[in-house]
């Protein structure tokens, strides 16, 4: 059986040196909770099925409206939501989608959530940065935009923050929009209701203010902790009808088709 457990201190030690602080590893332990995380991770979950007992395991509960919107007839979507949380509306995602739709599913996330190897095959890294990874990534997007997989993503491509004293994303990035109307896919929105801590926001706002969020988002290291706090808790998810592909003429820019649809998932 494959060996899914996280090892906190040789993660820090081969990033920053074998001299990484004693505190700081100890910190790091708690804050990214490994012994429960690892508790989990022995049972060997993956796929689709890691998916659903993460969701057990946290005894949470998410009560999906309008799934009979995503019809199993051969049409092929890219269902775009919301980044609410950062943790649970992605598990929540591979566990919903991937079930309707028997494993044929990709969902196109940034870096933290590759660290789940239990989901390798479904998910897909989108921020990548070098012009090497940029060529590879526009190659791979295009292959899956072109197969017979129903997509999920996150259009913003980051947690949704405050702004302007409304918990919401930031604006979308129209890569969904132009290739899901090059390779004829239906655009589904889709809105998770949930919301972080107090205590995610304000780190968030320190690390803005101070400038650290350009060379580390600071709030990314509370995300597990996010995950944890979200224990028991009931979420929401609202899934609104396909807009046709062919919807999306010339009227208007794509980024301003983005945020069209962005507003149509804020409606729901």
């Amino acid at each position: 059986m494959t060996d899914y457990t996280i090892n906190v201190e040789k993660m820090l030690k081969a990033k920053f040196g074998p001299k990484t602080p004693k505190f700081v590893i100890r910190f790091a332990k708690r804050i990214l909770h490994e012994d429960w995380l690892n508790d989990f991770f022995r049972k060997g979950y993956t796929g689709v099925e890691f998916a659903e007992e993460v969701l057990k395991y946290l005894r949470i509960t998410v009560n999906v409206e309008g799934m009979e919107n995503l019809k199993k007839d051969g049409t092929l979507y890219t269902i775009a939501g919301n980044h609410a949380l950062g943790g649970v509306d992605a598990i929540n995602a591979v566990a919903v989608f991937g079930r309707h739709f028997d494993g044929h599913l990709k969902c196109m996330v940034n870096d933290f959530l590759m660290n789940l190897h239990q989901l390798d095959g479904f998910m897909i890294a989108v921020n990548k940065v070098s012009a090497a990874q940029a060529r590879t990534l526009a190659a791979e997007t295009d292959a899956i935009y072109s197969s017979t997989d129903q997509i999920f993503m996150f259009p913003a491509g980051k947690v949704s923050r405050k702004m302007k004293g409304k918990i919401q994303d930031v604006e979308w990035t129209k890569t969904f929009l132009t290739k899901s109307v090059k390779f004829h896919r239906d655009i589904v929105p889709m809105h998770f209701y949930g919301q972080n801590s107090r205590k995610f926001y304000f780190v968030d706002w320190i690390g803005k203010v101070t400038g650290i969020n350009k060379k580390f988002p600071l709030a990314m290291i509370l995300l597990v902790d996010e995950l944890y706090k979200a224990q028991g808790k009931t979420y929401r998810l609202v899934i609104g009808e396909p807009i046709p592909w062919s919807h999306f003429d010339n009227s208007k820019r794509p980024i301003e088709w983005a945020q069209w649809v962005r507003e149509k998932v804020y409606e729901l």
